[in-house]
């Protein structure tokens, strides 16, 4: 039984522990020595590992995606913690549980299971919810979807993550078809619980998380229409037109052509299930990237690459202080009300000085006028530098 969990290592600890090997880099110091960087993982996180001695004869004990047991010292470098590798071994994968080494969703399978039955219940169209009943009858489908991550990253990138961002984003269209007149609500959701389906087969998860050979050549998309054609022809009598609505939400659930949509959104069901897929996509992204921040008082997360921002942790709000209670600026003397020795003036300096006293500064003319009297008589057609083509 696994013990030691990364999120557990401290700089400076000695380890000893079983990690999955999600990567293993061969390369050469510059004094001409080989040397092995891993990237050792479980269900909490991943640490980088490095082997400097005893390189070829470790490195044959294992290849990536196996697990192993791993001895050696923990230590910060460049900011990240860093194990540097003295002992390993490999594990035979029928004693390891997999929920240890890989990132598990926090929701039971069978609570998320019952809870699609009870979706699929709900539907009044006979049709979907015999194409549904035809899918949950597919015990193979049903452990696959169930175990499935929903992305290899960005969201719910997790056992069990499909099944969950597939169910939130069916409860979303559920409460959307309720609120707006006319949205076919059975094809909503049903487009909303299939329209992932593909990454059963897109996805890798057995090991770390990637691509397989056929999610790198088609894609989930073609793949989840192809699984949904399939359970049509066992079908009798599927409305043809029903079959091309769901099929056009599948395809165009991605929105856009960049984002790897072959069609766009044409149906006000398929720009609803875009929007409501993007959603939820987004939010479970942003919270566990909180999620992984560390717990040091800082108000701002660190930087989203995905994103491309940072975003506010609300841990460090300073509330404002009441005018009332704002403590008084300090009062400084200009320059010119710092007392001098006194010294005598000679007529023509008195009647110099006497002049600059009386004639205002141009900053003083500046700070008098009024925004119209600054305005005044200028040009303020902001696009006379623009070509028509610019609009």
């Amino acid at each position: 039984m696994k013990e030691l969990y990364v999120e557990q290592i401290r700089e400076r600890d000695q380890v000893d522990g079983q990690f999955l090997v999600r990567e293993k880099i061969t390369a050469m110091a510059k004094n001409g020595k080989p040397y092995l960087t891993l990237k050792l993982m479980d269900r909490s996180g991943e640490i980088e590992g490095r082997v400097w001695d005893r390189v070829e004869e470790l490195s044959a004990l294992f290849d990536k995606d196996d697990f192993v047991r791993v001895g050696g010292k923990a230590s910060v470098y460049l900011g990240k913690m860093q194990l540097v590798v003295q002992r390993l071994e490999k594990i035979d994968e029928q004693a390891v549980d997999l929920g240890d080494y890989l990132p598990v969703s926090s929701r039971p399978v069978e609570e998320m299971l019952d809870e699609l039955r009870q979706l699929v219940g709900s539907l009044q169209s006979p049709h979907f919810r015999q194409l549904m009943e035809a899918f949950l009858g597919d015990e193979e489908f049903v452990k696959l979807y169930a175990q499935a991550p929903a992305a290899k990253s960005i969201h719910h990138v997790y056992l069990g993550g499909l099944l969950e961002h597939s169910l939130a984003v069916a409860h979303l269209a559920d409460d959307i078809s309720c609120r707006y007149p006319g949205v076919q609500r059975d094809l909503l959701l049903t487009g909303a619980l299939l329209h992932d389906i593909g990454k059963v087969a897109e996805l890798s998860y057995e090991r770390s998380f990637g691509y397989t050979d056929t999610g790198k050549l088609l894609g989930h998309i073609v793949i989840g229409v192809e699984m949904v054609e399939a359970k049509l022809r066992q079908l009798d009598d599927f409305p043809a037109a029903s079959a091309l609505l769901l099929k056009h939400l599948l395809l165009s659930h991605h929105g856009q052509y960049e984002f790897g949509s072959p069609k766009r959104p044409k149906t006000l069901e398929a720009v609803i299930l875009n929007y409501l897929d993007d959603l939820d996509s987004k939010i479970n992204g942003v919270r566990t990237h909180l999620e992984k921040e560390p717990d040091n008082g800082a108000a701002w997360s660190g930087y989203h690459r995905i994103y491309d921002r940072y975003f506010f942790k609300e841990t460090g709000v300073q509330e404002a202080t009441p005018v009332s209670e704002a403590p008084s600026m300090p009062q400084f003397a200009s320059p010119a009300q710092e007392e001098k020795p006194e010294q005598a003036e000679k007529p023509e300096q008195a009647e110099t000085v006497a002049r600059r006293q009386s004639r205002p500064k141009a900053r003083d003319r500046e700070l008098r006028c009024s925004l119209a009297d600054q305005l005044q008589e200028k040009n303020l057609n902001l696009f006379t530098q623009l070509d028509e083509g610019d609009n």
